[in-house]
């Protein structure tokens, strides 16, 4: 019988998950498209590796097994999984078409839309993923400013000019690497130094987990236009999240671009670039970025369902109200089980995450303990509660329970030093790419 949500299961039968697995991999390397979601980000032999449908909050794996989601799709599922009314938009449009041999009219109306609702957006770009539209944000940012330099602070994507400063930059020409160059969040100095005059522009998440300290963002941006550096904010996570204006919105900032995917259309594969019409200009003689699949149709007709629903049910109010349920919640459940000194839950309330302090020894090792018995009772975990509109009050009640057990255990484990023999699966993997601390590229491998 599959497992649902409940604190008494059995560990979940894996079976399918784990066949699959295997022969997935005499034809695929690796067998994820995304790496958040493959084997080594989650407990190999101890967790799903794929999932057949979803509804809500909830998804079921290809065993059966039934799980409160809490990562949202890594972030694009803003409302939750099968939306009616997005479905509907996106089912209306397929009776009409995909993709077409001329633009479609959709462009216009949710660039207008956008247009209304981002503060910098004078013009706006679409495209099909974030690193699309981030990679044409640094070419155009480096057409306007003629420099070649990009300072960056958080994740970006895949495309080399970012990746070359990561520990995965083999393929990339020492050329480009050395072009590109970090600085820390929240400080200032590190980016001061960091400046110069090829500059072209600095592109950052406006946070990932911890907050801007007072006025660091501003001054972020008022240090760019002292040096002719182009400001832009990458907003991935934060854009139709934080406020339907994103970070920018939420901030009082003026980027001079800025780039967006994920929440915008509830799943669907989409981004956008925003900005300043004379730097986006360039995009009509001077600087190439345009793809076969920008225009497609249906992810224009979710984006638009998408924003309707959100202004409509007051979906912003309500993911920050939920997620400051969980987190308030979840840090009183931490001191009140005397384990203030291993965990604190930190973020902003629509994203945040269960941080192990380095006192509690093995990250990654309790991590992947934590992950195991929270998928046992029927949570999806990765570490992160990335709150869906679909999140009720009773779903993290039941979540809150789960990590009263989890969290208990992983303490007891690793006070008797028994946390390894513990497992049931591999355990999890460090992700290649750094948040903080990050102002330095990774030695050369020897």
């Amino acid at each position: 019988m599959p497992n649902t949500p409940d604190l008494n299961n059995p560990y979940p039968c894996l079976d399918k998950s784990l066949a699959l697995l295997a022969h997935a991999r005499s034809f695929m390397t690796p067998v994820s498209q995304t790496l958040a979601k493959g084997p080594g980000q989650y407990s190999e032999g101890a967790s799903p590796v794929y999932l057949e449908r979803g509804e809500g909050c909830r998804v079921w794996d290809i065993d059966g097994n039934e799980y409160i989601d809490l990562n949202a799709a890594i972030g694009p599922l803003s409302l939750g999984y099968n939306v009616p009314e997005i479905n509907q938009a996106i089912q209306a449009q397929l009776q009409k078409g995909i993709t077409f041999s001329l633009p479609h009219r959709l462009e216009a109306e949710l660039a207008e839309r956008i247009h209304h609702i981002i503060p910098n957006a004078e013009a706006v770009r679409i495209s099909k993923s974030g690193a699309d539209v981030c990679s044409a944000a640094v070419r155009v940012a480096r057409a306007y400013t003629g420099r070649k330099k990009v300072l960056c602070c958080g994740y970006h994507g895949w495309h080399d000019w970012y990746i070359s400063v990561t520990s995965r930059s083999a393929g990339i020409p020492e050329e480009v690497r050395n072009l590109t160059f970090t600085f820390d969040y929240n400080n200032l100095a590190s980016l001061e130094n960091a400046l110069d005059s090829d500059v072209a522009c600095v592109i950052m998440e406006p946070f990932v987990f911890d907050p801007p300290h007072e006025g660091y963002l501003q001054k972020v941006q008022e240090l760019c236009r002292q040096n002719g550096s182009l400001f832009i904010l990458d907003e991935m996570w934060t854009g139709f999240r934080l406020a339907l204006g994103g970070a920018q919105e939420y901030f009082g900032l003026r980027p001079d671009l800025a780039t967006y995917s994920k929440a915008v259309a509830n799943g669907m594969p989409i981004a956008l670039l925003t900005g300043r019409r004379e730097i986006l200009q360039l995009f009509e003689e001077d600087v190439f970025f345009f793809t076969t699949f920008g225009g497609e149709a249906l992810s224009l007709a979710a984006a638009l369902a998408t924003l309707d629903y959100m202004v409509q049910n007051n979906v912003i109010a309500r993911i920050a109200e939920t997620g400051a349920y969980i987190k308030n919640r979840l840090n009183t459940l931490i001191q009140e089980l005397g384990f203030d000194k291993y965990f604190v839950c930190k973020g902003f309330p629509c994203r945040t995450t269960l941080h192990i302090h380095p006192e509690a020894g093995d990250a990654l090792l309790l991590k992947t303990y934590i992950q195991q018995e929270m998928i046992r009772m029927g949570v999806l975990w990765q570490g992160n509660h990335n709150i869906m509109l679909a999140h009720t009050t009773d779903d993290l009640d039941f979540v809150l329970s789960a990590y009263q057990i989890a969290l208990t255990g992983a303490i007891q484990h690793l006070r008797e030093g028994t946390l390894q023999k513990a497992l049931r699966g591999k355990k999890l993997e460090p992700v290649f790419r750094k948040v903080d601390n990050f102002n330095m590229k990774p030695a050369a491998s020897r």
